[in-house]
């Protein structure tokens, strides 16, 4: 399947459904999937549209929805959905565009619709393994010039695209608080380490890319297949202890610095959605080397890259009580990945690895080559060396308990209507005693 533009896509398409037209999120151009619960109801499938929430199963019931897809609403998991071919998702978008848009199917439908903010969100899959990537190029400057300052880079970065199996047990959706962990690290001035809570919390700026079908065990993905087995996209925030990270990682990378909480944005931003604003991939500098053949496609390179503007915003305890607005810390472009969507999944599966659906991907952390987009406190503080000034008086070089972290994003186009991630947020809970 191809992934192209359609009707669905029309900026002048809009929807009986009031607050869907001029939406900041969810207008009827973007319609994502997620799971969802309403008031004391079982989780079921549904799709966002402006601030309501469409039940799926409930017009697969009324045989509204088409044939190809109508088992797979059944579930309380988008994971049979992802692993359909992608024109049978396509056609679900096409048929759910058309009952939103036309008007001769409100009564039928009004009865489905349900007020995204007296719902509860879930996880959109079960996910059997995730991974998380380290593509964004500016995030490796900045952190590796606070550790080596003459060579940031290691010679492997531009060869190849780096990453670590995270842990999917403690991936969880937005709105769940986030304890503060407690492990082993060793104070600078300290002979041996301590077993206490982490002093260094901080939140990573990511996208996260969920699978829809799956690889046999020992068969690669081609890149340029690697498309097809892209279901679609969220917010990820890969929340870090860096005090438990400087300790461990060596000599195998990390561990329970990252494995205690990940973040994800509830609702799966599809990929024929982000069809208008698929971008040629930024151009590599003069002397970078050419990835080897496995790794490069000439078309992923012309529409592989994401004309998507993330932002992360922080909220103190002290924020909220004096009812001040979240801070914004900062701002930037996807276009600070170094290696294409595409070019992660086939790296993933080029030694025969097998993707299932359901798994999620992390592009790692995204900033800006200066400080309007940094997409980590360990790179706005500059290692805890330069605290960072909130508006009412108050610095951060690391997360403190109560703080609440906001992270954004939203896909734009000339020509097309904007469409966003919805919010991927969370508070930080003192540790367990």
């Amino acid at each position: 399947m191809r992934i192209g533009i359609d009707e669905t896509h029309d900026p002048a398409r809009t929807s009986w459904v009031v607050s869907a037209n001029g939406h900041g999120d969810f207008p009827i151009q973007n319609l994502p999937l997620g799971v969802f619960s309403p008031d004391e109801g079982e989780p079921r499938i549904g799709a966002a549209i402006g601030d309501d929430i469409l039940d799926l199963r409930a017009l697969a019931d009324e045989g509204l929805m088409p044939e190809a897809t109508k088992k797979a609403l059944y579930s309380r998991t988008l994971n049979a959905l992802f692993a359909l071919p992608g024109d049978a998702r396509n056609d679900l978008r096409k048929q759910l565009s058309a009952l939103l848009s036309d008007e001769a199917h409100r009564r039928a439908v009004t009865p489905m619709l349900y007020r995204a903010e007296a719902c509860v969100m879930y996880l959109p899959a079960v996910i059997g393994d995730y991974t998380d990537f380290y593509v964004g190029i500016h995030h490796a400057n900045n952190v590796g010039r606070l550790f080596r300052p003459d060579n940031p880079l290691l010679p492997n970065y531009k060869h190849v695209p780096i990453g670590y199996h995270g842990r999917a047990s403690s991936v969880r959706p937005s709105g769940v608080p986030v304890i503060r962990p407690r492990g082993q690290r060793k104070p600078p001035d300290a002979e041996n380490p301590v077993y206490a809570a982490t002093e260094r919390l901080d939140y990573e700026l990511e996208l996260g890319i969920w699978i829809g079908a799956g690889n046999e065990l020992g068969d690669p993905i081609a890149i340029s297949e690697a498309g097809r087995h892209i279901a679609g996209f969220c917010l990820l925030n890969d929340w870090s202890a860096r005090d438990f990270q400087a300790w461990e990682y060596q000599p195998l990378g990390p561990f329970l610095a990252k494995n205690f909480h990940s973040t994800v944005s509830p609702w799966v931003i599809t990929a024929e959605a982000l069809a208008p604003f698929r971008t040629a991939q930024p151009q590599r500098t003069n002397g970078d080397p050419v990835p080897l053949p496995y790794l490069w496609n000439d078309k992923d390179q012309a529409s592989g890259g994401l004309g998507i503007e993330l932002s992360v915003s922080l909220s103190s305890a002290a924020m909220r009580k004096a009812d001040l607005p979240a801070f914004l810390l900062g701002k930037g472009p996807a276009s600070n990945m170094y290696w294409t969507a595409a070019q992660i999944v086939t790296h993933h599966a080029s030694n025969g690895c097998n993707l299932q659906p359901g798994d999620l991907l992390g592009t790692g952390t995204i900033s800006t080559p200066d400080d309007s987009g940094l997409g980590s406190l360990l790179e706005l503080s500059r290692g805890g060396s330069q605290p960072v000034e909130l508006p009412n008086g108050e610095t951060r070089t690391f997360l403190v308990d109560g703080d609440h972290v906001i992270m954004k994003a939203n896909a734009k186009a000339e020509g097309f209507v904007s469409i966003g991630f919805g919010s991927c947020h969370a508070e930080v809970l003192p540790a367990h005693t």
